[in-house]
């Protein structure tokens, strides 16, 4: 289905032209896993394979951007000169940036506003982060006005937590069943077996998942991502810069839009780390909801529609949450998410992959990395690159993601 992008536009906005395009020039990554060493560390090796790829030496890096770990120490909360510093001091611009889960693209967004502001013409994007244990707890301190403090310590609300009261909604309001939660567990393990930078390389069975624990009902365990350890990077430049390293512009992957988005008010779905929602007892609701207008801006930036994407990547928390983003994108209608994965639309060879990297399903969270670790997805996508999970033909990617306290995000590139 189509979504008019158009329709009811905001005045003031305009669409991006062809002319500010940027070009991701080289992608790495260090593999996800669980070691608990320093994330400079994954930084490092993230860093210089994208380096490699592009063909670019660090020193001539004009601008970094690093998206910020707050689990790991000062250094994490300062990501651009930490990993400035790691590759050695070059007088390079910086910028960090924090936005829970959308760290990483807020971190592109930082660096694409330098490059078509005409600061610098090429620039890295990085994020890394090594996690602790189990599932996130709370961050240190006494916050009592802060919503997240909040839902730990008065409701201890997980992030699990969260994640089964949104299964539960889709069960309740649109018959979704846990054997569809299941389908979509299934659809990303087969293709995170074939990627070598994912964590769980194992192909899983709708067997495998009935047998797997109850984690907060009805969610089981493997409808849940892990944490994990990660890092990836972007080296990005101006379509000059390319064209003189080059020699030409054809076949390149081109970075169409980046929109980061909050919610219009009244915000009336649940949303983490929130406890309540709005009250609209005398505002109405915005027409477009907060993850729906997420990739609806990315839309409007780029001049394209959900037919003309031919692959995304979406944040899947839990396995229902990504039925979720189907509908978000505007690839089916409301409710209809999970028809769309018993039917193979959304897995390799179907209409439209979703998550061929193995998602975080198939990775676990690292959260700075996490959105460059798509946009590196994409660019191998789009190059051909992909080999063992690759989407035959692709020439339009999106990635989309959303952070705590209504922190949204979409990137569309283009071959």
């Amino acid at each position: 289905m189509g979504v008019d992008v158009g329709a009811g536009r905001p005045s003031g906005r305009c669409l991006v032209s062809d002319d500010r395009d940027l070009v991701v020039l080289g992608a790495g990554m260090h593999p996800w896993g669980k070691w608990g060493r320093n994330f400079v560390e994954y930084g490092l090796v993230a860093a210089r394979e994208a380096l490699a790829d592009a063909d670019v030496a660090w020193r001539d890096i004009e601008f970094v951007a690093g998206a910020d770990t707050i689990r790991n120490g000062y250094p994490g909360f300062v990501a651009g000169s930490t990993f400035s510093q790691a590759l050695g001091w070059t007088g390079a611009q910086i910028s960090s940036s924090y936005a829970a889960c959308a760290s990483g693209a807020q971190a592109l967004q930082s660096a694409r506003a330098q490059l078509l502001a005409g600061f610098a013409d090429v620039a890295m994007v990085i994020g890394a982060d090594t996690t602790p244990k189990g599932f996130f707890a709370p961050v240190g301190g006494e916050r009592k006005e802060d919503p997240d403090w909040q839902r730990f310590h008065l409701l201890g609300a997980t992030n699990p937590s969260f994640f089964a009261l949104n299964a539960r909604r889709r069960i309740d309001v649109f018959g979704d069943t846990p054997d569809d939660f299941a389908l979509v567990k299934v659809k990303n393990s087969k293709a995170g077996v074939h990627n070598p930078y994912a964590r769980f390389r194992k192909e899983f069975t709708l067997e495998d998942f009935a047998s797997s624990p109850i984690v907060s009902d009805p969610l089981r365990l493997l409808d849940v991502c892990a944490t994990s350890d990660g890092a990836a990077a972007l080296i990005i430049c101006t379509p000059e810069y390319a064209k003189r390293k080059l020699g030409t512009l054809e076949g390149t992957v081109r970075i169409k839009a980046v929109a980061n988005t909050t919610p219009t008010y009244p915000q009336v779905r649940l949303e983490l780390p929130d406890i309540a929602t709005d009250s609209w007892a005398v505002v109405t609701p915005p027409t477009h909801g907060f993850k729906d207008s997420i990739a609806r801006n990315a839309y409007e930036q780029a001049g394209l529609g959900p037919d003309d994407i031919d692959l995304a990547e979406v944040y899947d928390l839990s396995t229902a949450l990504e039925l979720d983003w189907y509908e978000n994108l505007g690839l089916c209608e409301v409710g209809e998410g999970a028809k769309l994965v018993r039917d193979g639309v959304t897995a390799i060879g179907g209409r439209v992959p979703v998550n061929p990297s193995g998602g975080l399903s198939s990775f676990g969270e690292a959260i700075p990395a996490q959105a460059i670790a798509q946009v590196c997805e994409l660019t191998w996508q789009l190059q051909g690159r992909a080999e063992g999970h690759q989407v035959e033909g692709a020439r339009v990617g999106l990635a989309i993601n959303q952070g705590l306290f209504g922190h949204g995000s979409c990137t569309i590139v283009t071959r």
